[in-house]
Parts: structure tokens; C-alpha cells; sequence
């Protein structure tokens, strides 16, 4: 519960910082083509962004954002533990001494898979962000989380809201292995 705690609260503070960056990325990649067919800079954009809407301009999806990165650590940092705690039963036992007992980097590593891998859990909340920021770059209204939703599933059908989802994995559990099984490991290795 504590590492889901301290994960939302940081994924929370993450998103004044991710959100302004990850609009500019997404409205850079998914952005109308300017006459010569190429893309409008990040530069232009940032720019042009600021001039139309201020610094307000650069969280559309920000509830998304918020959410997703809430969710996003809460879930790989418990679902770790969870998997820590099974890995640990499964060759240690249940019994008094097993608490104590300390997972090898092998057992660490596949605990941080099964993590990062659950933790995709809330792929629909990325894809409204995405969706969110894609949108607000083409100058469409504002939508909630829940409106983008009914309008992927009307556009795509329920799939639409898993896209990407394969790849996504991959990164959460790259990150898991990276940002919290790494961080174990070294505490393990500095403690012995």
C-alpha cells in the first residue's frame, strides 16, 4: 500500500512537467501538415500554442495525464510488491522467516515483469490522452476522459482503446525494471 501510495503522489506531481511535453510531442507528430509537407516545429508550436492560449494551452488531457501517471506508478510499484511477495512465497515459504528473506536479482527481475506487464491495466486512460492533446492541437472543443472514450469507442469500436497496448507493455516494464526493480537491487546490493 505505501509504495502504491508514494507512486500516485509521485505521478500526480509528474504531470506538471509530462503534460506541456507530451502535447508538444503528440500535437507535433499527429499535427496538420503545413503547405510544404512537412510538420510545424516544436519551436512554431510552442509558440503559436502560447500566443492562442497561454500556459493553459499546454494541458489539454491534463485530468488524463494526471490519472494515467497516478495509476501508472501506483500500479507498477504495488503490483511489484504484490509479485515480490508471491516470488518470495514460492521459493521461501510462508513461514516467519520467509518475510526476511531476500529475492534473488533473477526472482527481483521477474517480479519487476509481472509489474510493469499488470500495470498496463489503464492503457484506455494513455489512449485518452493521446487522443485528448491530438484533438485539442486540431482545434477541436474539449472533451472529459469519459467523452473521448464514447468517441474512440464510436470511431474505433472497444479495441480502439486498447491500440498500442503490445508496445506499451514493453515500456512498463521497462520502466519497472528500470525505476523500481533497479532502485531494489541497488538498495540489496549496498545493504549486503
Amino acid at each position: 500500500l505505501a509504495g502504491a501510495l508514494a507512486g500516485a503522489g509521485g505521478g500526480a506531481a509528474q504531470t506538471v512537467v509530462i503534460a506541456p511535453l507530451t502535447y508538444v510531442v503528440t500535437a507535433a507528430v499527429t499535427g496538420a501538415r503545413l503547405p510544404d509537407g512537412s510538420r510545424e516545429s516544436a519551436s512554431a508550436l510552442i509558440r503559436r500554442t502560447y500566443a492562442a492560449k497561454g500556459v493553459k494551452g499546454f494541458y489539454p488531457g491534463g485530468s488524463a495525464i494526471a490519472l494515467r501517471q497516478m495509476s501508472n506508478w501506483a500500479s507498477r510499484q504495488g503490483f511489484t510488491e504484490f509479485a515480490r511477495a508471491k516470488v518470495r512465497a514460492a521459493f521461501h515459504g510462508t513461514g516467519p522467516d520467509a518475510a526476511a528473506a531476500r529475492l534473488t536479482p533473477a526472482q527481483e527481475i521477474a517480479a519487476g515483469v509481472v509489474g510493469g506487464t499488470l500495470a498496463c491495466w489503464n492503457h484506455p486512460i494513455e489512449v485518452a490522452r493521446i487522443e485528448a492533446q491530438a484533438r485539442a492541437n486540431a482545434g477541436e472543443a474539449h472533451r472529459s476522459i469519459a467523452g473521448i472514450w464514447r468517441a474512440i469507442v464510436a470511431e474505433q469500436g472497444p479495441a480502439g482503446l486498447f491500440k498500442g497496448i503490445v508496445p506499451r507493455a514493453f515500456l512498463g516494464v521497462w520502466q519497472t525494471l528500470c525505476m523500481v526493480t533497479g532502485v531494489k537491487l541497488v538498495q540489496d546490493a549496498l545493504a549486503a
